[in-house]
């Protein structure tokens, strides 16, 4: 797929389909495979409207949220024919996305999940919309790190086609778990996605700060999908004051931001996707340029910039100390961990989560690395022995950042 930008994405499936008779507690997923053509009317009037690229009704098609409607052995079956609804919808037109989002796992010792079980719930979704030929992957409202990376990757097992990822954050650029966007973004482009940005629970005045925040460390092209505004509940209902004129109104300042590619979530319809194509014409696009000196590495939570001459003084090796060497350390200091065995893996497994500094694995043996890539749920320094040749795959696939010892 080529890029020529600005893209326009769609605009809200969820708020569109309760206009429609959707009732709060129907599996999303059923309802729109019984009203088919409903769902075809929202996503042409997107294509009508502008729209680049549609989401298929797949948000919700994964097997935790399915299992949890009482649908059982229904994934293929689902993202097929929901990406054929979406196909339909938009003709030759525009392209169609495979939609992924939470599946509301959290890892251990936080949850019941381990990382493989996350990763292996979204490669079933993945590679049942792969088959069914969609263009590109989103992977969208997305607040929990360990999900996104688990879904990155399950994505990149089955396809190489593009993929964006887009989180949800309050007005301060934190996710519900915490995690600052920035941080997100450099996890996310290190480990290779095509786009980043932000999608859902505030409107596109909120967007904007968090946008040119993102822009400073941006490598990749940004997203900006916000809701028409901050909702409010009246009725039953989330009501959005925002009219379609006010939302795009702030496409100038998102564009001036960083923003490539546009949409609207929850509360937004085709007349609000119109009126950010009627933008267009008169607003310059510039794609962000990384402007951070040095080496940028995250944790789960938040974004670091490393001088390159920095080290570490101590290695901690994966015993029952480790959790409390972890949150002892000094907050200015680079922590380093030692990786030598399985029984390391699981021990740093369980004590990673409490990592709040820049983390270097240090580590001889390539299969423990990975396992240990895979456990970490940040951008991480590597030290040790291994060749380039046997580090380079681990750098695309996780991010790991080499070569940083002079």
């Amino acid at each position: 797929m080529d890029f020529r930008f600005p893209i326009l994405l769609d605009g809200a499936m969820g708020t569109q389909l309760y206009k429609r008779g959707y009732q709060a507690g129907y599996c999303p997923e059923k309802w729109c495979l019984e009203h088919r053509d409903e769902v075809i009317a929202i996503q042409r009037a997107y294509v009508n409207a502008g729209s680049d690229i549609i989401y298929a009704p797949t948000f919700g098609a994964n097997r935790v949220s399915l299992e949890n409607n009482k649908i059982f052995g229904k994934v293929e079956e689902y993202n097929t024919q929901l990406v054929g609804i979406s196909r339909e919808a938009a003709g030759a037109d525009a392209h169609v996305a495979g939609d992924i989002t939470s599946c509301g796992a959290m890892l251990s010792p936080m949850g019941s999940y381990s990382f493989e079980d996350i990763y292996n719930i979204y490669v079933e979704q993945a590679s049942a919309l792969e088959k069914a030929g969609v263009d590109l992957y989103i992977i969208e409202t997305i607040m929990n790190v360990a999900e996104a990376r688990a879904a990155v990757l399950a994505v990149r097992s089955v396809s190489d086609k593009p993929i964006f990822v887009t989180f949800s954050c309050n007005e301060k650029g934190r996710t519900m778990t915490g995690t600052d966007v920035c941080a997100a973004l450099v996890i996310m482009q290190r480990m290779g996605v095509d786009a980043f940005g932000l999608n859902c629970s505030v409107g596109p005045k909120e967007l904007v700060p968090q946008i040119r925040r993102l822009s400073e460390l941006a490598e990749v092209p940004l997203i900006a999908k916000p809701n028409a505004g901050l909702p409010r509940f009246e009725n039953g209902h989330d009501v959005y004051d925002i009219s379609p004129s006010d939302f795009a109104s702030y496409v100038p300042e998102l564009a001036e931001a960083g923003t490539c590619i546009f949409g609207g979530c929850c509360g937004t319809d085709e007349n609000f996707i119109s009126a950010v194509k009627e933008k267009f014409s008169s607003v310059q696009i510039r794609r962000s340029v990384c402007t951070a000196q040095g080496i940028t590495a995250a944790t789960e939570r938040d974004v670091f910039t490393i001088d390159p001459d920095t080290s570490y003084s101590e290695v901690f090796d994966c015993d029952d100390d480790l959790e409390d060497n972890i949150m002892d350390s000094d907050p200015d200091t680079l922590i380093a961990v030692s990786i030598s065995s399985e029984d390391d893996i699981s021990v740093f497994a369980e004590c990673q989560y409490a990592v709040r500094n820049p983390l270097c694995i240090v580590c001889d043996d390539a299969v423990l690395l990975e396992k240990a890539l895979r456990a970490y749920q940040g951008i991480a320094l590597y030290d040790g022995a291994l060749s380039e040749e046997a580090l380079a795959s681990l750098e695309r696939k996780y991010g790991l950042i080499t070569g940083w010892k002079k």
